[in-house]
């Protein structure tokens, strides 16, 4: 019998491969016969068996003759072979002339077999190759970093065992499908692989500048009896799914004519991103309506903020001057233009700000944190969880700190979403600002990127997030304090002229109440 066993965990102690441990007890050469061969990555479990008194062997020719259980049941107690005891006499044909070494060697090697149950060679049926070598790459990084231990209720080892047996790893693309089954069996579309290209597409999304229509989906929260498909989280603005009118909350039934009702988040991002001056087909639900739109791909400039200083009219000398600032997404320039944007307001004397996450699908944690720095003094800003409960606390001592003090009221809707949250949270429950709109989506996992060494990557969900009072807003939302009517102006021009207006919804709402 010859079969290799593979390493299971990583270990300081050598791992060995055991041949040849019995061939023939009558052999002279018998000796000679034992090899212990170290093997990285094989381990299999070795019974080291010592008999250190002298054996008396009676040479036995026949079943029937009675057999010494004196010392036979003092060796049998030494070796722990109990349960094999009664039938040993039966296996063994002892001589007179068998050396004490050679039994030993007999011994271990039976209690090898019986322990492993394989049989072994001198040389491994099968060597990891490259392929085998990326797909424990990917695996490694999922057994270290994601935020379910329990792996969705199976064995994360066995998975990796059984893949590299099973699993077809003989060429690059097979050895991504590989990945890509081993990570669907977690369950979580969050949690996905990336190709070189789709790597390198993500990141430069999260730089600046993307090529497509300006879009953010996700999944639906909860079932509400409409058709199945993809929610639009927002649009960017004056991107073309703006320019078309799509909003958040409307449903993506298809695109290019490919039904969207099985399709994943990742898959459907992918169909909408492509080279600039392209088309793509779009079937869209915007509440009882259908539409068909045909859009025409485009690089779509992801800066992050605008601003405007809107002055309300008041009596007196004393009038209101709001700083008006609007989020779009948390890019690696998203902190920075926010200081630049409160340091402009404030050399205009401004008094209060309004600070709009609506429409504002997250993006860079990092960048969620380092905002939330510049408006608050002190406090939690995020509390990062797993299986286990609260594993790493992100706070503040003020010294980031911009514009701790002025009032402020944040904006929020259901196209709020994941680094979004995180800030809209923190500033309430610190209570820092107010909070004005409606619930926000719910996405309370944080993803990380890591990347391969063949330069594909993995996007793996690596926590949970509370906000500072303990709430676990996953698919329910940040709430906010107050709603706002369903006519309160989208963008900064609209909201000013809207101020400016005594019987408009801007005034019917108290923003700066306090």
């Amino acid at each position: 019998m010859e079969v290799l066993a593979s390493s299971a965990t990583a270990s300081s102690c050598p791992h060995f491969v055991i041949s040849n441990l019995y061939k023939n007890p009558n052999s002279a050469s018998m000796a000679a016969t034992t090899q212990v061969l170290q093997r990285k990555y094989a381990p299999v479990r070795i019974v080291e068996a010592r008999a250190k008194a002298p054996l008396m062997c009676l040479k036995i020719t026949s079943l029937k003759r009675p057999i010494n259980y004196v010392r036979y049941s003092k060796l049998k107690k030494k070796l722990r072979l109990k349960k094999y005891a009664g039938s040993l006499h039966k296996v063994i044909s002892c001589s007179e002339k068998i050396g004490r070494n050679a039994f030993v060697r007999f011994v271990v090697g039976l209690m090898v077999v019986m322990s492993v149950s394989v049989s072994v060679s001198e040389s491994p049926s099968w060597a990891l190759t490259e392929e085998n070598l990326l797909f424990l790459e990917a695996w490694r990084m999922i057994d270290r970093a994601y935020v379910d231990k329990s792996f969705n209720g199976q064995s994360w080892f066995r998975y990796r065992e059984n893949a590299l047996r099973n699993e077809p790893m003989n060429t690059r693309e097979e050895t991504y499908m590989a990945i890509k089954k081993m990570l669907a069996t977690l369950e979580d579309p969050f949690t996905r692989f990336l190709e070189p290209e789709k790597l390198k597409s993500l990141r430069s999304g999260t730089q600046g500048a993307l090529t497509g229509i300006g879009l953010s989906i996700g999944y639906p929260t909860k079932f509400d009896g409409s058709p199945a498909g993809l929610v639009v989280i927002s649009a960017s603005p004056g991107g073309p799914a703006n320019r078309a009118g799509i909003l958040s909350g409307d449903v993506i039934l298809a695109i290019d004519d490919t039904s969207t009702e099985t399709m994943g988040i990742y898959d459907a991002a992918e169909r909408l991103q492509g080279s600039e001056g392209s088309s793509v087909k779009l079937t869209v639900r915007s509440g009882p309506e259908i539409k068909y739109l045909d859009l025409m791909r485009e690089k779509v400039s992801l800066n992050p903020v605008t601003s405007r200083l809107c002055a309300v009219p008041a009596s007196g000398k004393d009038s209101l001057r709001i700083g008006y600032i609007k989020l779009t997404s948390f890019n690696q320039n998203a902190s920075g233009a926010v200081k630049e944007a409160i340091n402009t307001l404030r050399s205009n004397n401004v008094n209060a700000f309004v600070l709009d996450l609506r429409d504002n699908s997250g993006g860079l944690f990092p960048e969620g944190i380092e905002i939330a720095k510049i408006w608050l003094d002190k406090g939690v800003i995020v509390y990062i969880c797993d299986s286990r409960g609260v594993r790493d606390i992100y706070d503040t001592d003020g010294s980031k700190a911009v514009a701790p003090s002025e009032p402020l009221a944040v904006l929020v809707n259901k196209g709020t979403a994941s680094a979004s949250e995180i800030l809209a949270g923190a500033l309430k429950d610190n209570k820092r600002a107010v909070l004005f709109g409606e619930p926000t989506f719910g996405k309370g996992k944080i993803q990380s990127v890591f990347e391969l060494s063949d330069g594909s990557g993995l996007v793996v969900t690596v926590a949970r997030y509370e906000t500072p009072a303990h709430t676990d807003i996953d698919k329910v939302g940040v709430v906010p304090d107050h709603p706002l009517p369903t006519s309160f102006p989208k963008d900064e021009e609209a909201f000013c002229n809207c101020l400016q207006d005594p019987a408009s919804a801007c005034n019917k709402v108290e923003l700066f109440a306090r």
